[in-house]
């Protein structure tokens, strides 16, 4: 019988203990041959914190949920739903329904290189919003104060309206050349 990618429910936050508990349990039953993978997806994010110091974490793309490759029957859904942690399967009217190949690369690409057709994927995020005075702190126009007007994350940059030969002026920084002026 075919091995088909599976989405376990779990409490959030206990996607780890459940990824060892079940590996503990697979080894106990015997049961290496029918559950053989399991994946927490994860992407780095980067924040941009005062100061423009940057903070890399990695984040779970799916928080409460954990990926199981596994070939459905009795005995395998018993021991992956009677692990601790584990609040169910996700499918219709109680039946696990498994991941097509499409949606299992998609999820896999968003992870930190683990999957065979994972790649890597940096998501940034900022406290910077539109509206907040900001100052330049670094690049040809450090010491200029500003007020944000764009805030493009995913890009890494902020536009900014500075007053530059008494006109107000947008311009384009990334956000390690700005902090919030409090």
């Amino acid at each position: 019988m075919a091995k088909r990618w599976y989405v376990v429910h779990t409490y959030s936050g206990y996607e780890n203990k459940v990824k060892t508990d079940l590996e503990h349990r697979i080894e106990t039953f015997g049961m290496a041959d029918k559950i053989v993978d399991i994946q927490i997806p994860t992407e780095e994010v980067t924040e941009i914190k005062d100061g423009g110091k940057r903070e890399t974490k990695e984040s779970k793309v799916f928080p409460g949920y954990v990926l199981v490759r596994m070939e459905l029957n009795d005995d395998t859904w018993t021991v992956v739903r009677n692990t601790a942690g584990v609040t169910g399967f996700v499918g219709v009217d109680g039946t696990p329904s498994p991941l097509r190949r499409s949606e299992f690369n998609k999820i896999m690409r968003r992870t930190n290189g683990r999957g065979a057709e994972a790649h890597k994927h940096t998501t940034t995020t900022t406290d910077l919003e539109v509206g907040q005075t900001i100052k330049v702190v670094s690049g040809p126009l450090a010491d200029f104060d500003g007020t944000v007007s764009e805030v493009n994350a995913e890009a890494g940059k902020v536009k900014v309206m500075l007053t530059i030969f008494g006109r107000e002026t947008p311009v384009e920084l990334t956000l390690d050349q700005v902090t919030v002026i409090v």
